[in-house]
C-alpha cells in the first residue's frame, strides 16, 4: 500500500486563493482598522490560511474549507482582537485550544508580538501548528507546545507570566476563567470569542472572576461592516490580582463542582 504523500509546508506549493477570498481579506482588514498592516504580513497570515486549507483534506483540522469562508470565520474573526490587544500594550499572548492556530497566529503577525505560543493538546495540530510557524517566518518569536492549561498553570515559566490569554470556541466563560487567569499576570487580559447572546455565561463567569483574583468584564462588539461577524463578540476579561495557587481545579473536580 503505498503511503500518504507528504503534506506541504511552504504556502506557495498549496493551491492559491480565489480572487474573491483576497479582496474580502483586504476590504476585512481595512474595516478593521488594519489597513496598515505591511505586505509580508499580510502575505504570511493568508499563506498560514493556505496551508490550512491543503492540510485539512488529509488531517481534519477546520470545518471550514470554502476559501471565502474560512477568511470571514478564521482570518477576520481573530483579527478583530488585533486593534484592541495593540491598544493595550500587549506584545506577549498566550492562545489556549490554537487548533489550526486561530486566532493566535494571525494575532501574533499583526501586533507583532515580542513573544506568543500556541497551545493546543492534540499532537497532530500541534505539528500543523509547528509547520505553520516556520512558514510564516515567525519560529523565533511564536513557540508551539502541544499541553493542556492545567499543566502549564504548574510550571513557573507561564504561570501568571502572559499579559494576554487568547481562546476562541473551547469552553464555556467560567472554565475559561478558571483555566486562562492562572496564566495571566495580573492587569492582563483574558480575550475570548463569543457569540452575542452569551445566556447565563457571562452571570456564572462573575464569581470565577472574584475567585480567581478579581477584575472586570467587558463585551466587546466586532466594528460593523465586517460581513458575516455580525453576531460575535468578544468577552474581554481583566485580571486584577494574583490567583491562588489552588487553581485551577483538576479536569473531575470542575466537573463535579461547576461555576
Amino acid at each position: 500500500m503505498r503511503g500518504r504523500a507528504p503534506l506541504p509546508a511552504d504556502p506557495s506549493l498549496c493551491p492559491p486563493l480565489p480572487a474573491s477570498a483576497l479582496a474580502r481579506f483586504h476590504a476585512g482588514c481595512a474595516d478593521l482598522g488594519l489597513a496598515t498592516m505591511s505586505g509580508e504580513v499580510r502575505d504570511a497570515i493568508l499563506g498560514h490560511l493556505r496551508l490550512l486549507l491543503a492540510w485539512t483534506a488529509a488531517v481534519n483540522l477546520t470545518a471550514i474549507r470554502d476559501p471565502d469562508a474560512a477568511v470571514t470565520g478564521h482570518l477576520l474573526d481573530s483579527l478583530v482582537a488585533a486593534p484592541l490587544l495593540r491598544a493595550a500594550g500587549v506584545r506577549r499572548l498566550l492562545d489556549l485550544g490554537s487548533g489550526g492556530g486561530y486566532p493566535g497566529l494571525p494575532l501574533a503577525l499583526a501586533l507583532p508580538a515580542e513573544r506568543a505560543l500556541l497551545v493546543d493538546s492534540i499532537a497532530k495540530k500541534a505539528s500543523f501548528l509547528e509547520v505553520a510557524t516556520r512558514a510564516a517566518g515567525a519560529a523565533d518569536r511564536v513557540a508551539v507546545l502541544a499541553s493542556r492549561a492545567e499543566t502549564l498553570a504548574a510550571d513557573p515559566r507561564h504561570r501568571e507570566r502572559w499579559q494576554a490569554v487568547t481562546v476562541r470556541a473551547v469552553a464555556a466563560l467560567p472554565d475559561l476563567v478558571e483555566l486562562g487567569f492562572p496564566l495571566l499576570a495580573p492587569a492582563g487580559l483574558l480575550v475570548a470569542w463569543k457569540r452575542a447572546d452569551l445566556g447565563d455565561e457571562r452571570r456564572r463567569a462573575l464569581p470565577a472572576i472574584a475567585a480567581l483574583g478579581g477584575g472586570t468584564l467587558e463585551i466587546v462588539p466586532p466594528p460593523a461592516g465586517v460581513d458575516g461577524l455580525e453576531d460575535h463578540v468578544l468577552v474581554v476579561i481583566r485580571k486584577a490580582g494574583r490567583t491562588g495557587a489552588e487553581w485551577p481545579r483538576p479536569p473531575a473536580e470542575r466537573k463535579r463542582r461547576p461555576w
